[in-house]
């Protein structure tokens, strides 16, 4: 028995056709039916059920196949790790990401990752949240990042980033003005809205205005940032999205005011399929997270040093801050950093185990007070 003949069995076994088979192999027909037959002949039993229309396994065929399953993964991986060893990581890395600070966030990483492993490519796609959830489950990519909220039962999530929401609002409305004053969510309730296209947005925008007893007037369900900035632009509305909107801003025909209200943050984070098959990525993905962990950690130390209110500013917390010293903030703050550092150190040991099961707390609900501990293993 040969690997042709397992590639060959597998190949058919998939394309429940044998004309469809050879077609993705390059081959004829004939040769790939004989190919089949010996190999029959030699497990001596039939692995196909052939009719005139396609072939079915039989429970022998279906047996073969999860033994050439992990015949051939274990062929392409002895491959790619003998081919790594001698040049370097390599392979395509899929990721895709939701608009707002995603594309930036990951430019950043995969810039200063790029440095380290020069052989990797990458293939990046952008869309909204429920698009970038729906490849991660049908395997279209491998890492991924979302606003909250998240599905936490099928994927693993590793908050990386949070930001407040904002209002742009068109230069001549009677909400502009120059300059960063927030804005109240009652303030926006006489005026139409432009929110994204996401459900769950809506009911997490509404309840900003739950203490005024009314609702806002919803424009419009925008999908993409670039057309809520036009929108606005042009006068239709004010348009209620995360606070990178403000990069898209050519002129000051525009304002950008932070929405005023405790809860008006959009969280991203990374996230990727919990059944994902740690062997046949990990080197691809266990360097890149542990690259992220030690960028973010060597910059959060840093950040440590300086005033702590400041810090609390950086990481989008409210004014309930100022009611705390500065130093046991300090003290929360580093033993979060202490943490993170062995979560790091587990993943550039490629410890699935630990790797796979954490949830994070971010930092501005810490700083917020809305947790008692910043980081939880399980």
């Amino acid at each position: 028995m040969e690997l042709r003949h397992i590639r060959y069995f597998k190949a058919v076994a998939e394309e429940k056709n044998f004309t469809r088979a050879a077609e993705k192999l390059a081959i004829a027909q004939p040769p790939l039916s004989r190919q089949i037959q010996d190999l029959e002949a030699e497990l001596g039993t039939s692995l196909f059920v052939r009719t005139p229309h396609k072939v079915t396994l039989t429970e022998e065929g279906e047996l073969f196949l999860q033994y050439a399953t992990q015949i051939l993964d274990l062929v392409n991986r002895s491959e790619e790790e003998v081919k790594e060893r001698k040049e370097g990581l390599q392979g395509t890395l899929y990721i895709a990401s939701v608009e707002g600070c995603g594309p930036r966030l990951f430019a950043e990483w995969i810039a200063a990752f790029q440095k380290k492993h020069p052989h990797v490519q990458y293939n990046l796609w952008n869309g909204n949240t429920d698009d970038v959830n729906n490849r991660v489950t049908k395997g279209l990519c491998e890492l991924a990042m979302i606003t909250a909220p998240y599905n936490t039962e099928e994927f693993h999530v590793y908050p990386v980033y949070e930001e407040p929401w904002v209002a742009m609002i068109p230069k001549g409305h009677p909400l502009y003005v120059e300059g960063t004053k927030p804005v109240r969510p009652e303030e926006l309730l006489p005026y139409d809205l432009l929110i994204p296209s996401r459900e769950s947005r809506k009911g997490e925008i509404d309840k900003w205005f739950d203490a005024s007893g009314k609702m806002p007037v919803i424009r419009g369900r925008i999908a993409h940032m670039m057309n809520a900035y036009e929108l606005s632009l042009h006068g239709v509305g004010i348009s209620i999205y995360p606070e990178s909107i403000s990069a898209l801003i050519r002129e000051q025909d525009v304002c950008v005011r932070r929405v005023d209200h405790p809860d008006a943050y959009a969280s991203y984070a990374l996230i990727w399929k919990k059944n994902l098959h740690f062997r046949t990525w990990r080197k691809s993905l266990f360097p890149l997270f542990n690259h992220l962990g030690n960028m973010f950690l060597n910059g959060f130390k840093a950040f440590l040093t300086d005033d702590m209110f400041h810090l609390a500013g950086i990481l989008g917390c409210n004014s309930r801050i100022h009611a705390k010293s500065g130093e046991p903030l300090r003290q929360t703050l580093m033993t979060v950093v202490d943490h993170l550092s062995d979560l790091t150190a587990g993943w550039s040991q490629g410890d699935e185990a630990f790797f796979g099961h954490f949830n994070m707390v971010t930092f501005p609900q810490i700083l917020h007070g809305n947790t008692d501990t910043g980081f939880l293993v399980t």
